[in-house]
């Protein structure tokens, strides 16, 4: 005598460790493959610190990418154009906090403008900002910077 028939859901209990490793594992799977989205990956950059080469321009030469006509004496940020496009202009009027890692010194500029020739942890500046860090004559700095929370200014 066998016994009564086992219910349907013993089955699945009696289902082979391995088997159970594989369900698991497709699910892992499947999440790791989920798109993360764009307002995540746009998070993220605003908390990353990025360690790149500043330089500067004349932004009174023409009007910036985010629609500006700012002066030489302005404290405006020329983005690169890879992190202006990725993010479709959204850290347009966006301040950053750029430090000089040579010697220490820190100040503020406002997102105004895409530089193509910047690769995405360079900066280009206004010679009022990059006067905060080193004279002109430097011509080029070693910097880290990162955006501030959108609704900060200084």
């Amino acid at each position: 005598d066998l016994g009564p028939p086992l219910p349907p859901v013993l089955p699945l209990i009696a289902m082979s460790r391995a088997a159970l490793f594989i369900v698991f594992m497709l699910c892992v799977v499947m999440l790791c493959a989920m798109p993360v989205p764009q307002d995540a990956v746009a998070d993220m950059d605003k908390r990353t610190t990025h360690v790149g080469r500043g330089t500067w321009y004349h932004p009174n030469a023409d009007q910036g990418n985010c629609g500006y006509w700012d002066q030489d004496s302005s404290p405006v940020v020329a983005i690169s154009l890879q992190r202006y496009n990725a993010n479709n202009g959204d850290n347009c009027n966006q301040w950053i906090e750029i430090t000089n890692t040579a010697n220490g010194k820190v100040a503020y500029g406002q997102t105004r403008d895409s530089c193509v020739s910047c690769d995405e942890s360079s900066l280009d500046m206004s010679p009022s900002l990059f006067e905060q860090l080193a004279p002109l004559s430097t011509g080029e700095l070693r910097i880290s910077w990162h955006f501030m929370n959108a609704a900060w200014s200084p």
